[in-house]
């Protein structure tokens, strides 16, 4: 046990506050403008082609209870010294700053900059989830909080990247590419799915990211096919990418699982 140790657990601390207040500031509570009303409401749900559902971003709440759970877990005394902490605490913590200083750019920086942040912000997700993969973890909580919340952080932010990158082309692009908004939404959804599915395969289908994917794209078809901008196309294929990843996800979990079973046995 060291002092960096102590140092780790503290930073995680501040990194979830920060969080928390660029949180409050983004969704208006104290004096700021909405994250719906930003940007001249380019991301709102009738902003783009690609844009979930209002519904969709009651996920938040679950991943920051779930943050929440982990800055307190993590700053128990027993997890000062964890092997698996010393290197996923200062990315967590990373990408909580990061998760934070998107909604402080939403608010006070240009659209463009959101682009950037948030790309940002899944790379670091990405490397993050990564490393829970190659770490394995010790204990169910450890699973959960660690595993599990970078996961459904990971999956939800990989779709948002997609709205987000939408809702920047849609301010800058013509008009006249509103008549291809089918065709391209048709051919994004299905490299989600194809991000989706790469991720639940190397990660051993772990099924946390595909329960925030399959969230964020049902609420996306529900967005498209009963309000505007309205696409039966789009809304279609999101569902179809839903069920494709989730199903992927569920029987990756079961046959892993059943494989597990078979080798404790032997």
């Amino acid at each position: 046990m060291t002092a960096k140790d102590l140092t780790r657990q503290i930073l995680v601390i501040a990194a979830f506050c920060f969080m928390i207040v660029a949180a409050m500031v983004g969704t208006g509570l104290f004096g700021g403008t909405s994250v719906q009303d930003l940007q001249g409401g380019a991301l709102d749900a009738d902003s783009s082609y690609l844009a979930p559902a209002r519904p969709a971003f009651m996920i938040w709440t679950a991943i920051y209870v779930g943050l929440l759970a982990y800055t307190v877990w993590q700053a128990l005394p027993r997890q000062r010294a964890s092997e698996r902490q010393r290197v996923l605490g200062w990315l967590i913590a990373g990408t909580m700053v990061l998760n934070g200083l998107w909604l402080v750019v939403a608010q006070f920086g240009s659209l463009a900059l959101t682009v950037l942040a948030i790309i940002v912000l899944l790379a670091m997700l990405g490397v993050t989830f990564h490393r829970t993969v190659v770490e394995p973890a010790d204990g169910w909580a450890d699973r959960l909080l660690v595993d599990g919340v970078t996961g459904l952080h990971l999956g939800w932010v990989t779709l948002a990247t997609v709205a987000n990158v939408t809702a920047w082309l849609t301010t800058i692009g013509s008009p006249d590419w509103e008549a291809a908004a089918d065709l391209w939404g048709v051919v994004v959804l299905v490299a989600v799915a194809v991000i989706g599915l790469g991720i639940e395969a190397a990660s051993g289908w772990r099924i946390a990211p595909a329960l925030a994917l399959a969230w964020g794209l049902t609420w996306l078809a529900v967005a498209r096919l009963t309000g505007e901008p309205s696409s039966t196309a789009i809304g279609i294929t999101a569902i179809v990418v839903a069920v494709v990843i989730l199903g992927a996800a569920v029987v990756g979990t079961a046959l892993r699982m059943s494989a597990e079973v078979r080798n404790a046995g032997q």
